[in-house]
């Protein structure tokens, strides 16, 4: 793919003149043209090619420029472009059906939005109508988003340009058994920890207080933390005991990313309200929703539901999931993940005992993420958190970025989450790119 190079530079001036890019100072910014993409590559305006091995932003599950996802779009569009949430339509109830039936099997109804940050934005509100209780747990190392209230929900440090923040939002540690304060002999003992750490301050901060629990499944930009064995369980224990409501933000680990439809199959665990948005439409259109238990679907039947947007399951954002699903049950990329996720936790293994700058890698189905260190000994992080003044992270994505390896990282961790699509092979050679850089990063720590 090709484009003229003063098209390129005019696009890349035009934007920095006229766009606020997200999470970046504006004046250092240099944006990449990107000018197309076809299944786990894209190619930039020089045109050089790049494996997205992070399928944008762990939302292009099914690669870029699916035809079948594209023509549900256009048919769409021509057919009907958008009508008022009030209004039944075809593919809005077709959608909502196919959601319900793929997920947990305590789930009742869904409420549809435009991402992920606004269904945890009405997650919020939805918990706190059915308990009449105001304070919200969530994890420190934690993004459920950026608009207000997501943000007061997030722990990690984008939240820090809403504080002072909402009354009522309370934080608890993740268990991060890397970097426990423990040497803990099992996950049994990790769990009991953390468990036991977050009952007691439920007490404390008042347990008629807490409307929910707010979690990712699996922790996500944060480092791929995946929880220790019992966690989950133990955290529905704790919100039965307390009628609290657990919700699980599954905005990444949804749609297959961890080899099943969503990550809490995983762990065998019903939370009452799931959100997801990313893997629903992979990108091709925006939606996110909020899924309910049958238990408060029901409420709402004699109860005001006090939520709403004009773009709630928008007609073109309802074809393109209903066109997603339909190619993930086509193409069985819902287990071949799972198999596929096999390949790529042997090769990040094998880099974690290669490279002295690895000091453990996390991983399950195409979810995974390569933790930095200075020494393997004492776990002493590449960068300390929040903070990486001499943008050692920047340097270590531009040498990935030189070699045809596209990704992202935060805090210390580089993320390895491909589109589903993606073959043993593609694998084996992207991770290889990834084998030299990190044979760089050995020599500089």
């Amino acid at each position: 793919m090709e484009f003229e190079l003063t098209a390129v530079k005019e696009i890349s001036e035009t934007s920095k003149k006229y766009n606020l890019h997200s999470w970046s100072a504006q004046g250092q910014l240099n944006p990449k043209v990107m000018i197309g993409g076809e299944g786990i590559y894209f190619w930039d305006g020089e045109g050089k090619r790049y494996y997205d091995m992070s399928s944008q932003l762990v939302n292009l599950n099914i690669g870029h420029g699916n035809k079948k996802v594209i023509k549900a779009i256009q048919e769409q569009a021509e057919r009907l472009v958008y009508s008022s949430p009030s209004f039944a339509i075809d593919v809005r109830s077709q959608l909502a059906k196919m959601v319900v039936e793929l997920a947990p099997a305590n789930m009742g109804k869904v409420f549809f939005t435009l991402g992920g940050a606004d269904a945890n934005e009405n997650a919020i509100k939805i918990a706190k109508m059915i308990t009449g209780r105001y304070k919200i747990f969530s994890r420190y190392r934690s993004y459920h988003g950026a608009t207000y209230g997501a943000a007061n929900l997030t722990g990690e440090p984008r939240r820090y340009a809403c504080e002072p923040g909402i009354p009522g939002f309370v934080k608890f540690f993740d268990p991060y058994v890397y970097r426990a304060p423990i040497p803990f002999v099992s996950d049994e003992a990790a769990t009991k920890y953390y468990l036991d750490q977050l009952r007691e301050q439920i007490i404390y901060e008042g347990r008629e207080s807490v409307a929910a629990i707010f979690l990712e499944t699996i922790t996500g930009s944060n480092g791929v933390i995946i929880p220790p064995k019992g966690y989950l369980k133990g955290i529905r224990e704790i919100c039965n005991e307390f009628g609290i409501l657990m919700v699980c933000d599954e905005v990444m680990t949804g749609w297959g990313r961890t080899g099943e439809w969503f990550g809490v199959n995983n762990f065998d665990v019903l939370p009452d309200m799931i959100t997801f948005a990313k893997g629903i439409t992979c990108g091709y259109a925006p939606i996110g929703g909020v899924l309910v238990s049958k238990e408060i679907a029901s409420y709402f039947d004699d109860h005001f539901l006090s939520c709403g947007l004009t773009y709630s399951a928008h007609p073109l954002g309802c074809a393109a999931g209903v066109a997603t699903i339909e190619y993930y049950k086509e193409k069985g990329l819902i287990g071949q993940a799972k198999e596929r996720g096999i390949t790529l936790g042997k090769l990040l293994e094998a880099l974690k005992e290669k490279h002295a700058c690895v000091g453990d890698v996390r991983y399950i189905g195409l979810f995974s993420a390569i933790e930095l260190v200075k020494n393997k000994d004492t776990k002493e992080p590449l960068v300390e958190y929040g903070l990486d003044p001499d943008k050692i992270m920047k340097k270590i994505l531009g040498m990935l970025d030189a070699k045809g390896f596209y990704t992202y990282s935060h805090e210390n961790s580089l993320m390895v989450a491909p589109p589903l699509i993606i073959t043993d092979q593609e694998l084996v050679d992207a991770l290889a790119i990834m084998d030299e850089v990190l044979s760089e990063v050995d020599k500089i720590i």
